[in-house]
């Protein structure tokens, strides 16, 4: 009955161990290779947004909108390349979604140091909006007076790394917060007056816990 328990015993620390070894060794692996890829978000610029029409009918409460935006993609990484499998356009006014668009552009390839433009990506139709609060509808008519309205734009993507010769599985959707205001502008040919907008929340490569295979 001892030398049971002594072989039992030996067991429990001998599992544990390979236990401990094997997360250690999976600790140093991560680190090494996060010290040798040292991963960067990709920068996201709305360089330009051109807004021709953003009516709103309280009559049947739609919003008739068209939108037009140039968007850079900066890949400041040297070692890792980043295959963007889809990307989303879902525009915003006062915390309420009134377009959605799937860019035809997806999916392409970014390499190292790489810039790639998204020219004229196009946001129109119509769409039921309910303002629930006076103040919704009291805002927009101070914006429609001021020309300039507070677009909340969000990218969502869903990406595969390059790790050198290794790709991970696709991961997503990673939503990132372009805050706009955009002047409208009564002609396509004339300059909008927008200001370049860097674009925040760029979780893309360095926090993937939320991956999901498609």
């Amino acid at each position: 009955m001892f030398g049971r328990s002594v072989g039992c015993c030996c067991n429990i620390v001998c599992c544990f161990c390979i236990f401990y070894n094997t997360i250690l060794c999976s600790v140093l692996a991560l680190l090494i290779f996060v010290f040798i890829f040292n991963p960067q978000e990709p920068k996201f610029t709305v360089t330009d947004a051109s807004l021709t029409r953003f009516n709103f009918t309280n009559d049947n409460n739609t919003l008739h909108y068209n939108l037009a935006l140039n968007i850079t993609i900066r890949n400041p990484n040297r070692r890792v390349g980043i295959y963007y499998r889809r990307i989303q356009v879902i525009a915003n006014y006062r915390k309420k979604r009134f377009a959605m668009v799937t860019l035809p552009s997806a999916p392409f390839y970014q390499g190292h140091k790489n810039t790639t433009i998204l020219n004229h990506v196009l946001v129109e139709g119509q769409q039921l909006v309910v303002f629930g609060e006076q103040c919704d509808l009291s805002q927009f008519n101070l914006d429609t007076a001021a020309g300039v309205y507070s677009i909340d734009v969000k990218i969502s993507l869903r990406v595969r790394a390059r790790f050198g010769k290794i790709k991970t599985p696709d991961y997503g959707p990673s939503n990132i917060n372009c805050n706009l205001k955009v002047p409208l502008s009564l002609s396509e040919t004339l300059p909008s007056g927008f200001n370049a907008t860097k674009c925040r929340n760029v979780h893309v490569l360095t926090n993937p816990s939320d991956y999901a295979r498609i």
